[in-house]
């Protein structure tokens, strides 16, 4: 069911809300969190699609806010847009959407405020673009956990350096979420023979993803060896932005090679390569595996302030 409201108001979508709990027996005993999802009006579909789909994992209310990029034009009258969205409109999930125009986009945190799960964890995810420094915007202040999304930025490279330099507990990215599948590979990689101590490491992609620099980061704080990063050119990178992963030892290489976006190739001296699953995993298992951990990640702040440190 959806219900639309124009030029309201945040008290008469709060007053909404309840008259649709109490006729429908829709409730929010069950959930868990509330995420704020601060968007682009017109972009706000993909989100929302990801969190309904992620709230079947984690029951949740779901605010989305969207503003036109040029929000404090003062040409545009400032109003207030909104969809109530319950049953199977919303997945697991209530999902109010809030679509700011005019002066009323500059005061996101006032719109929001009411509408939050009493003594419930709020965490904010920016799908598109992302603010300066997210622990210091309206709705970071407000999170225990921030998501942003450096690889849909005009400079991702940028982002994540931005991003190094203002990590607060609580900040994660997704460009560092889509390395899990890797991760977990390369550890296991190591855990087989030849135990052997790997002497430098070579990462090759596509240097202007994120998830590259973000690798070649956590491989060098892991294994403390050198580790150069190489552009790959051409090749089936898939949304990480990584070709392969190269383990330099004594008695040979070892490699984990993307051969196709959902297929990878182990290789390992002595050993006949096998092929192993390296899917691009879609956005809503990339945000539902940030909605299960609202501890800050250590990992992530060490690899970005090994970035951080690196030479320009």
């Amino acid at each position: 069911m959806i219900i639309r409201l124009s030029r309201t108001t945040t008290a008469e979508v709060q007053r909404r809300m309840l008259e649709i709990r109490e006729e429908g027996g829709v409730v929010a005993l069950g959930r868990v969190l509330t995420l704020v999802v601060h968007t682009q009006i017109g972009h706000e579909e993909e989100a929302i699609r990801a969190a309904n789909q992620a709230s079947r994992e984690h029951p949740m209310r779901v605010l989305v806010v969207s503003r036109n990029p040029d929000h404090i034009n003062a040409r545009e009258e400032a109003r207030l847009d909104a969809e109530l969205r319950v049953g199977a409109d919303a997945g697991a999930s209530e999902v109010v959407l809030l679509q700011c125009y005019g002066e009323l986009g500059s005061h996101l945190l006032g719109i929001v405020q009411g509408l939050l799960l009493p003594d419930a964890p709020v965490v904010a995810w920016w799908p598109t673009f992302m603010p300066e420094t997210p622990s210091a915007s309206q709705l970071g202040q407000i999170s225990q956990r921030r998501i942003t999304d450096s690889g849909k930025q005009a400079d991702p490279h940028a982002a994540i350096l931005t991003l190094a330099g203002c990590y607060t507990p609580g900040d994660t990215d997704l460009a560092w979420t889509r390395l899990t599948n890797w991760r977990a590979h390369l550890a296991a990689l190591l855990d087989q023979p030849p135990y052997e101590p790997v002497s430098s490491v070579a990462v090759s992609g596509d240097l202007a993803n994120p998830s590259v620099h973000l690798m070649a980061a956590w491989l060098r704080l892991r294994l403390q060896v050198p580790v150069e990063k190489l552009e790959a050119g051409d090749t089936p990178t898939g949304s990480s932005g990584l070709h392969a992963v190269q383990l330099r030892r004594t008695s040979g290489d070892s490699s984990l090679t993307r051969v196709r976006d959902s297929v990878g190739v182990l290789e390992q001296p002595g050993q006949p390569a096998h092929h192993v699953a390296l899917s691009t995993r879609a956005l809503q298992d990339q945000l539902a595996e940030e909605l299960r951990k609202l501890d800050p990640d250590d990992m992530y702040r060490q690899v970005l302030q090994s970035i951080a440190e690196e030479p320009r």
